[in-house]
């Protein structure tokens, strides 16, 4: 009998000893939300510019829960996007995302900012027309998103193949968001009228006063989207959602590693 105890024991141990010798490995895929995926390991060919993980944002700064500018989405939209991808091929067109699945913790870093009593000079280029404490009355800026729920995406065209932009300066003076292509902060996509989260009535994709051919280019991406089911939000001709929202999630974005999934 002692000697079976003894074995218990030594059983017991090792078992002990083994759960704290190596801790268990967690993938990048396993940190995301349950049913959420990185783009990149969907469809590598789209360009993603992740503005909330740079300085290149209306706040002027990244956002917390933007570890990695990594666009990340619940899996159907993901492959919905991979769908559009692949339909504007034949047209030497492609996407580039701006922002996709976005932690609460960013959703209230903005809310925060728009009512911390500051001027917003320093980004004023994203509401030229606007007063910074005026953004959230207005409906710019909300306390809830649904890119937190990992359907919504705010993305735009690029020619395929693209130049890269120049590099974004943080101590430049850009132009405003809703003046000449040439004179806004660098960004390697077709001109639509406006820059990206610009706050102004030009961003409404049905604007009458952006140019012809800015606005063919706005009912484009529309008509693109919109055939694999995306639905755009009318005051912004970037932001498209998918689907039933679902939850919302605080898990913030790290980055991908591993070796892309098969689809």
């Amino acid at each position: 009998m002692s000697v079976r105890r003894g074995g218990r024991l030594t059983a017991s141990l090792c078992l002990f000893a083994a759960a704290f010798a190596a801790p268990a490995v967690v993938s990048a895929a396993d940190a995301l939300p349950p049913g959420f995926v990185y783009l990149h390991d969907v469809d590598p060919t789209i360009v993603q510019d992740i503005r909330y993980a740079s300085a290149d944002n209306f706040v002027g700064r990244p956002l917390p829960g933007y570890g990695a500018a990594e666009c990340v989405l619940r899996r159907d939209a993901a492959l919905a996007l991979k769908q559009v991808q692949a339909g504007l091929a034949a047209a030497g067109l492609g996407l580039k995302v701006y922002d996709c699945y976005r932690p609460t913790r960013a959703v209230r870093a903005m809310a925060q900012w728009a009512n911390d009593g500051g001027s917003g000079r320093a980004t004023k280029r994203f509401f030229p027309k606007l007063e910074k404490n005026n953004l959230f009355a207005l409906g710019y800026i909300a306390t809830r998103s649904a890119h937190s729920t990992g359907t919504a995406v705010d993305l735009t065209l690029v020619a395929r193949p693209s130049t890269p932009a120049a590099k974004f300066d943080p101590a430049a003076s850009y132009g405003s968001c809703a003046g000449p292509a040439t004179e806004r902060a660098p960004d390697d996509s077709l001109d639509v009228g406006t820059g990206f989260d610009c706050f102004d009535p030009a961003s409404h994709t049905a604007n009458g006063a952006i140019g012809e051919e800015q606005r063919r280019r706005r009912a484009t991406l529309v008509t693109a989207m919109r055939a694999r089911g995306f639905r755009n939000y009318f005051r912004e001709w970037w932001h498209f959602s998918y689907g039933a929202p679902g939850g919302s999630y605080d898990v913030p974005i790290g980055p991908r590693a591993g070796k892309p999934q098969t689809h």
